[in-house]
């Protein structure tokens, strides 16, 4: 599927399940692809929903923007497009950055306007993320702007980078068919063929830039502003062994926002999905029967 969001502006997704069922809509985080949930979407297909995985701006096959323009602003007017051009009003499930759309599309709505979804599932991100586990995901996408010989050289670097899957997951080839969905290959400086991620490196300068302390501030003290506005159900998923969203970031914000729900699972880190993809995904479609059960 693509979706229209700007003037000739573009964003690709892939949908399961039957069209007049409710849908939810899937964010990604950032440097990832609509290919990171796993299983999740064909068990919200097979559980009764209409799951569509979103490529936000700049990832995946979706458009990039020659501007630059990957600020959270620009990715939440994408995703009050995209939900504009649903039938219904779509539930929202963010991860990290998709998460962060999810407040701002939201919460900073216009005021006396209509909600643009039924509610909320937050995928390890709060208003206030812990710096260092933000500093370690800046290092893993800073690191390999060079690209890759193989894919065994990237599911090496993805090792590295997530090693407490390495007891909980297969032998790492079986999982190369699922990486190269976020890999491009395409020629390196040297002229021979290599494999790079698939996302705009302009985001990365642009979320440096506005990772500093001071420009930290003034995010947490946004997303705090749209969480308050927030009126839908709404739930937030810890990575039990997350570096970026810890125990206590969780309890801030649940002191700061009472109505939102929250659950941790156990085995996973600030890749939920992708670390206990069955385990999370049990815990978005129990919130999500509830809510529908008390409409």
């Amino acid at each position: 599927m693509t979706f229209e969001t700007e003037p000739g502006f573009y964003v690709s997704a892939d949908a399961w399940g039957d069209p007049t069922h409710k849908p939810v809509l899937l964010l990604h985080g950032g440097g990832q692809t609509r290919h990171s949930w796993g299983d999740t979407v064909r068990l919200l297909a097979e559980a009764g929903w209409y799951a569509i995985a979103l490529d936000a701006r700049g990832h995946g096959d979706s458009d990039w923007s020659p501007e630059g323009h990957y600020g959270l602003e620009y990715l939440a007017s994408d995703l009050r497009a995209v939900a504009a051009q649903l039938d219904q009003k779509p539930a929202l499930v963010g991860a990290s950055m998709g998460g962060m759309t999810a407040l701002i599309a939201e919460g900073e709505r216009p005021e006396n306007t209509d909600s643009i979804c039924t509610a909320i599932v937050l995928v390890d991100i709060a208003p206030r993320a812990e710096q260092k586990g933000i500093e370690r995901i800046f290092a893993f996408m800073s690191g390999n702007q060079k690209g890759f010989a193989s894919l065994d050289e990237a599911a090496e670097a993805v090792a590295a980078y997530l090693p407490h899957r390495s007891n909980a997951t297969p032998a790492r080839p079986s999982d190369h068919n699922r990486l190269e969905k976020n890999l491009r290959l395409r020629q390196g400086a040297n002229g021979e063929s290599r494999y790079f991620w698939h996302w705009d490196p302009k985001m990365l300068a642009l979320w440096r830039q506005n990772s500093g302390p001071d420009q930290a501030i003034r995010n947490e003290e946004r997303l705090y502003a749209a969480a308050r506005a927030l009126t839908v159900p709404t739930l937030i998923v810890r990575g039990g062994m997350s570096d970026v969203v810890s125990d206590k970031v969780v309890a801030e914000f649940l002191d700061a926002v009472p109505h939102v729900q929250s659950v941790s699972v156990a085995d996973a880190g600030h890749m939920v999905a992708g670390d206990s993809n069955h385990a999370f995904t049990r815990a978005v479609i129990d919130f999500l029967k509830s809510e529908r059960a008390n409409e």
